[in-house]
């Protein structure tokens, strides 16, 4: 007999604002507690040490996180020149140290350098995996994993402030992108190292930055509904946290979307290929985001096959 899972059946999408020294996964728990949900899941790491936008899926919502890993990201980064560290940021040991003699022209000049489509190679500090485990678990052990080169793209890099040897910029970048080993990069083409002392997230995507909650503000709601609950000897309604969830097709919204009709969508939500109107307009493999044309739900998310139909990729349950 299958397990009953613990907690609500609760979907869509939590835009947390991650405070400093606590770890992504610490604070998917938390906001999973916080909404009593049966399911959750980030989409892609913030560093302990880096604070901002980490948008958190619950329920249904988790199939399509792997949308928002692949979405480009934009950081408000502060860069420490003259040190330069092991791990790229304030938290490791420092290997270098030199005197900061940069113009502004030169910090102007390198930055350009990083615009555009370019090779980056992870850091040893990040969760890239080598046989299994992180790259950062070797790293601790001093073990120095040989990393390929991955292609990036810079969108934007604006210098916001240059004093002394502080530096303040805004990086608008692609998936995969590592800011640390950005700064680490800047820092050795300025001749002096550089560090990232501190790192905020201000989008992930097209989300809106006054959308994000904090932990407290999360907390705050719960406490709310804790306390209504314990005045009415009554179960928790968590309809009015449910409203600051954004839509868990919101994850999926840069894809062309279309409407099947109602026999159609019994096949698609049972895993079949379906017939739809304007087939011929979307090569093979295209994703498709997929509504009722009935009800207007959200159904999921498919790919036009090699017969022009849309079949399922991931589907949601709901109830």
């Amino acid at each position: 007999m299958a397990r009953k899972r613990k907690g609500r059946a609760v979907n869509g999408i939590v835009l947390l604002n991650k405070g400093l020294e606590i770890s992504s996964n610490h604070a998917l728990q938390q906001v999973k507690r916080m909404f009593n949900a049966a399911k959750a899941g980030h989409t892609g790491a913030l560093d302990p040490l880096a604070t901002g936008m980490l948008p958190i899926c619950l329920g249904e919502a988790t199939k399509f996180s792997q949308f928002l890993l692949d979405t480009d990201k934009t950081y408000q980064v502060t860069a420490k020149l003259g040190v330069r560290t092991t791990t790229s940021d304030a938290a490791g040991e420092i290997v270098e140290t030199h005197p900061v003699k940069v113009t502004e022209a030169q910090l102007v000049a390198a930055c350009e350098q990083f615009k555009g489509p370019i090779k980056q190679v992870p850091s040893m500090f990040s969760a890239l995996k080598h046989q299994g485990k992180p790259l950062y678990f070797y790293a601790r052990q001093g073990i120095d994993i040989p990393r390929e080169a991955r292609d990036i793209t810079i969108f934007s890099l604006t210098i916001d402030r240059f004093e002394g040897d502080e530096v303040d910029m805004t990086v608008h970048s692609s998936k995969g992108t590592y800011i640390r080993s950005l700064v680490d990069d800047l820092g050795q083409l300025l001749g002096c190292g550089a560090f990232v002392s501190k790192l905020h997230r201000t989008q992930v995507t097209d989300y809106p930055m006054e959308k994000m909650l904090t932990m407290e503000e999360l907390q705050s709601l719960r406490d709310e509904i804790d306390s209504d609950s314990a005045d009415l000897l009554d179960d928790p309604t968590f309809s009015h946290m449910d409203q600051l969830l954004m839509p868990m097709d919101s994850a999926v919204k840069t894809l062309k979307n279309v409407e099947i009709d109602p026999i159609a969508e019994g096949f698609f939500r049972n895993g079949n290929p379906v017939n739809f109107i304007g087939s011929t307009e979307y090569p093979e493999n295209t994703l498709i985001r997929v509504y009722s044309q009935d009800s207007g739900l959200f159904l999921g998310v498919g790919f036009i096959d090699s017969d022009g139909k849309i079949a399922p990729k991931r589907t949601v349950v709901y109830g």
